[in-house]
């Protein structure tokens, strides 16, 4: 406003004496009294050839009021208004460019003198933003207060959180020895517990092995005179082990390590080993008996016409009745045959390569161990909850000290956008942004965001340097570089996203109003008089 006031006495200063579109401070360039030297030194002229429509100086200088020049310029002086330079091709063009009409003076063209007018729009348009400059500043204000109690709360925060550290971590060591000194009498009952488990179980498959062994020498010893002969061998061809589908009197000698017969001493220790994986029980069908073939039950029901009459209850249950009976009969047979293939020797089971699941599965620890365990279990409890909230607790300082030495401006004012995102909302995208954090685009009708980069640096220029935010690194555009958004500053009494556009191919431009931007206004001054000028 006080520029505004200084330029008065330039507006009023119009009547000086000066050749037509010649500016008031250009004026004593143009001295009637004597030759005109052309502005740029080309040439010197008499001055009855200013503003004669036609160019005698190269930069136009001699015909401010004319269209003689292409190069030339016109001033329009706008009393009440802003004075204004236009191009000398524009005078008595038909068109009004100027607010007072002076550059249509010989056109024919009678121009109505807006300069009043919009020098009373110019007037309220300056007071608003004056008023938002002023309103914002007050504003900033409060948020540097804001700041500075905030900032010293923090400090104090981080003060009692360092403190507070050192006790949790003596803590969490302290815990960290109780659990240790559980776990070791856990550990040790757990290992016995396990040892004697497999213990148990070593012993239990080689009785199992021993068992199988003795069935086989058993049923290898045809005629059961105690010891198993190279040729009761012979009697068991998958037992080859040159591939040629039979076992040769020397294959079977090599099995019984070069003797001629073995008894059932030594089978076990020197030939079952040999012989376990190859070996098949002759008995083997018997201790798997076929199930009644499935066909022949279903066929007579596959027979039946495609659409038979349905049966009454009487005739359902009678064959019930006599399916039962058949079925029972079949059991019996079954159960006859396989009590006449067993008879003498006795059966040897098939070779079993694993135990059931019961037998795998570790039996349920004792209450002594258990106890262990449980104590054990306390104990890691209340180590790692330690030492999460020690983790907790050093994520809170690593934040509070990244806060507090961040650059929040000259005064931090900007330090309230801190933990803020703001949004706008476009035809296609929701832009949002996290000052000091990052910039996302997201598809209004769904998708996931883009980053349109992280939180670079200010990037102001040196003379005002917190006018402006750059954002790096953002997702890569196809076959370009990697996104990145300026974000510019503007004063205005409330913080909102108002604009975004995309100047260059994966380059955004956002600008954000805020109060944190407004500039401390100048003072104002009284004003004497009415005037409507500027």
């Amino acid at each position: 406003m006080l520029l505004l006031l200084l330029l008065l006495p330039m507006c009023w200063a119009v009547e000086v004496k000066r050749p037509r579109g010649v500016s008031l401070t250009n004026h004593h360039f143009y001295d009637e009294s004597k030759p005109f030297t052309c502005l740029d030194g080309s040439a010197s002229i008499p001055f009855d050839q200013v503003n004669d429509d036609y160019c005698d100086c190269k930069d136009g200088s001699d015909e401010p009021g004319t269209a003689a020049c292409p190069n030339g310029s016109f001033h329009c002086t706008n009393t009440g208004y802003k004075p204004l330079y236009i191009s000398s091709r524009w005078v008595n063009d038909g068109v009004c460019d100027c607010c007072d009409g002076t550059d249509e003076y010989n056109s024919g063209i009678v121009c109505e003198n807006t300069c009043k007018e919009k020098g009373r729009k110019e007037r309220e348009t300056l007071q608003q933003m004056a008023e938002v400059t002023r309103e914002g500043f007050r504003l900033k204000k409060i948020l540097i207060e804001d700041w500075k109690k905030a900032r010293e709360e923090k400090q104090k925060k981080l003060i009692e959180l360092q403190a507070g550290k050192k006790s949790l971590e003596d803590q969490v060591e302290m815990l960290r020895t109780l659990k240790e000194e559980a776990e070791k009498p856990e550990k040790e009952a757990k290992d016995q517990h396990r040892k004697l488990w497999e213990e148990q179980q070593a012993t239990s498959k080689e009785q199992r092995e021993r068992e199988l062994a003795a069935n086989a020498f058993q049923e290898l010893d045809d005629d059961m005179d105690g010891a198993v002969s190279v040729a009761e061998l012979q009697t068991h061809p998958e037992l080859d082990t040159d591939g040629d589908g039979a076992l040769s009197e020397g294959e079977a000698q090599t099995l019984l390590g070069g003797d001629a017969q073995m008894d059932a001493a030594f089978f076990y220790d020197r030939v079952w080993a040999a012989i376990r994986d190859k070996y098949r029980s002759e008995v083997l069908p018997t201790e798997y008996p076929p199930s009644p073939p499935a066909p022949d039950v279903m066929e007579p029901k596959e027979e039946q016409p495609p659409m038979p009459s349905p049966p009454t209850e009487e005739e359902d249950e009678a064959e019930e009745d006599e399916e039962t009976e058949e079925e029972e009969d079949e059991d019996e047979d079954e159960d006859a045959q396989g009590e006449q293939s067993k008879g003498t020797p006795p059966p040897v089971p098939a070779p079993q390569t694993a135990s059931s699941t019961e037998e795998d599965r570790m039996p349920p620890y004792d209450e002594q161990t258990q106890a262990f365990i449980n104590a054990a279990q306390e104990a890691r409890n209340k180590f790692e909850e330690a030492e999460r909230s020690l983790k907790d607790m050093e994520e809170s300082i690593r934040n509070l000290e990244q806060e507090i030495s961040f650059d929040f401006g000259p005064n931090g004012e900007f330090a309230y956008l801190y933990s803020q995102c703001y949004e706008l909302t476009t035809n296609e995208y929701i832009y949002r942004l996290c000052p000091f954090k990052l910039v996302s685009q997201k598809p209004k009708l769904g998708g996931s965001p883009t980053s349109l980069g992280t939180w670079g640096s200010w990037a102001g220029p040196d003379h005002d340097k917190f006018s402006a935010m750059k954002y790096e690194q953002g997702t890569g555009c196809w076959q370009g570089p990697n996104r990145s958004t300026t974000v510019r500053l503007l004063c205005g009494k409330e913080t909102v996203v108002t604009s975004t556009t995309e100047p260059s191919r994966c380059e955004y431009l956002m600008e954000l109003m805020t109060p944190a931007a407004c500039p401390e206004p100048p003072p104002e001054y009284p004003v004497e008089g009415d005037h409507d000028e500027l």
